[in-house]
């Protein structure tokens, strides 16, 4: 039997084919994630890993990006757990623990970073997609948010990130 993880990496990789006969090659994906490797990240970001990333990522480890090489949804690159470490680290420095951005939503705690954001595409640009670990009251732990780096307003784009894969595998083109 097919779980979620795969009827949903089936599903990107169907929808991209149709558009593109070269799409699985380009996508470069890894191979799948270990426990030592979220036992890592784990550990590294002080985090405990929502479920779904975890099933997700022990089909492919994210992507290897090259140029050509298409994204995986909308506009993004699905970061290796290595890719997302560093990403981590960046943004760790990036931005003052303590800045405040009033005008987030109210599931998001009002920070312009938050060491608990898991950051697991990016779009080259320098916006990431985040999972959060440590919502508000009223968010979800492991809802989707965009962290954007030139703009402080922070958006939820899903409660979790099936139906955030699910939402970009639905939308038109």
């Amino acid at each position: 039997m097919i779980n979620r993880a795969e009827s949903l990496w089936q599903r990107i990789i169907e929808k991209g084919t149709s558009q593109k006969e070269d799409f699985k090659e380009s996508l470069n994906l890894q191979p799948s994630a270990k426990d030592e490797d979220f036992q890592l990240i784990e550990s590294m970001l002080n985090v405990t890993l929502p479920e779904e990333m975890k099933s997700f990522y022990r089909i492919h480890n994210g992507q290897n990006w090259k140029v050509g090489g298409h994204s995986f949804i909308r506009n993004l690159t699905l970061s290796p757990i290595s890719q997302i470490i560093d990403n981590w680290l960046f943004l760790q420095e990036e931005f003052e623990p303590d800045d405040l951005e009033l005008s987030s939503g109210f599931e998001i705690k009002p920070f312009l970073w938050n060491s608990k954001w898991i950051p697991i595409a990016d779009n080259g640009g320098g916006d990431y997609l985040c999972l959060d670990t440590d919502p508000s009251e009223v968010g979800v732990a492991g809802q989707v948010l965009y962290c954007w780096h030139d703009w402080g307003m922070r958006s939820i784009e899903a409660k979790s990130l099936y139906e955030f894969i699910d939402i970009c595998i639905e939308e038109s083109d």
